[in-house]
């Protein structure tokens, strides 16, 4: 049996912050990409939690009712997979977070109001070439070209962190019974919280990518993309009879 991975972009990206681990994970799984509300071809949405809950149920709707399904999110991709998850407890097979492992809220949220304002301040074109310039700098043209062809979305980032701040917890992990893995960058700033989600969360399991910052699925993509075939070999085998054990979809 063959899973189907739902991947779910992070802030002021689209899904093609995807397109290195397309190329890795092409011909072992099936694959989804979501945009965001306020990304990619949602450019023109308003951003919500709940927006966002709507455009990954289409997608993980959209997988054969027989065909087991993990959901992966990174960084506000997770949260917005998180909130999923809480909604939908038994959708999913497996659900990644990726560098999404911190509570926010208290000082740490602060610097993510700051990040919001700053990015309003400088504006989108010049944000645009302080990204590129950045991302053209750390990654070989053939890693990130891709990425950056899809474009940033700029103008949902304090209403999409917002949103973040107010309503995300690791509590809303509790109902979960699938495998959860918690996949974070060694030098990622938002692993911080990884013990809450621990605890609140009896399926969940950490696994750290080296060498590997927030952007884990970018500095280091095979690592990443085989963290992610490992745990979908897990999930398989965890599925009773090889089938999947969910009655939500």
């Amino acid at each position: 049996m063959r899973a189907h991975l739902v991947l779910v972009h992070g802030s002021r990206l689209a899904s093609s912050q995807w397109a290195p681990q397309v190329a890795l994970l092409q011909g072992q799984v099936d694959l989804s990409l979501v945009d965001l509300p306020g990304h990619g071809v949602r450019a023109g949405e308003d951003f919500t939690l709940d927006g966002c809950v709507q455009a990954i149920d289409e997608s993980v709707r959209g997988v054969l009712p027989s065909t087991p399904v993990v959901l992966v999110g990174h960084s506000l991709g997770g949260y917005a997979a998180m909130a999923y998850a809480a909604a939908h407890p038994d959708a999913l097979d497996g659900l990644v977070l990726a560098g999404a492992s911190a509570t926010p809220t208290g000082p740490g949220a602060a610097v993510y109001r700051g990040v919001a304002a700053l990015t309003d301040r400088i504006g989108p074109e010049r944000m645009t070439r302080l990204n590129d310039r950045i991302l053209r700098r750390l990654y070989p043209a053939e890693r990130i070209e891709p990425v950056i062809a899809g474009g940033y979305f700029f103008a949902p980032t304090a209403a999409a962190w917002r949103e973040v701040m107010t309503h995300c917890r690791p509590s809303m992990l509790e109902r979960l019974s699938c495998p959860v893995l918690l996949l974070n960058g060694q030098f990622d700033q938002l692993r911080v919280g990884v013990r809450d989600y621990l605890r609140a969360c009896p399926t969940a399991r950490e696994e750290v990518i080296r060498r590997a910052s927030h952007l884990s699925n970018l500095d280091q993509p095979k690592a990443f993309a085989d963290a992610l075939l490992r745990f979908t070999r897990e999930v398989l085998d965890s599925a009773p009879g090889s089938s999947s054990g969910r009655i939500g979809r």
